[in-house]
């Protein structure tokens, strides 16, 4: 039988965790809350401030440190990956959690939130983090958890 992980990284608004926890309701996944190492502060998701961290790591490029770890990886067969858009890709704390796993042999569902953009680049810039043989299924943006939405999308039988 096939196991499931809805691995998400949520920031202030709670959108994407709000979504993540609807995924793993729908499929019976497992879920695992991708956390900075150095928590975000009000004024680190200031994303109108050029200076703010969250866009100092977009724009350097930088891992972000990551609290706490998945450790049973190998078990799963699906790894759901879930974010909010920052500059038309994922933030970068989900570029270092897919840097830190062997994916080989997994499928790869991303999703994401956004108040203002779509899925962007974001879906193929993460292809470039995971390195081995693993399927890649269509990212998809979903701004509100809607079961029959998340069903269509991920093909479950309505």
């Amino acid at each position: 039988m096939s196991k499931t992980l809805v691995a998400y990284f949520s920031a202030e608004s709670g959108s994407t965790k709000a979504l993540a926890e609807t995924l793993a309701m729908v499929t019976g996944a497992d879920k695992f809350e991708i956390v900075p190492a150095k928590p975000y502060s009000k004024a680190d998701l200031n994303y109108s401030n050029p200076l703010a961290r969250c866009n100092r790591e977009q724009i350097a490029k930088k891992d972000v440190p990551i609290a706490g770890t998945v450790v049973n990886m190998a078990d799963y067969d699906t790894v759901l990956i879930g974010f909010p858009i920052w500059w038309g890709v994922a933030p970068r704390i989900i570029e270092t959690f897919l840097e830190s796993y062997d994916f080989g042999g997994k499928t790869i569902l991303p999703f994401c939130t956004s108040g203002g953009s779509g899925v962007g680049r974001s879906d193929t810039e993460l292809h470039k983090n995971v390195s081995g043989d693993v399927k890649w299924g269509k990212g998809v943006q979903i701004n509100r958890p809607n079961e029959t939405e998340i069903k269509k999308w991920l093909g479950i039988v309505l």
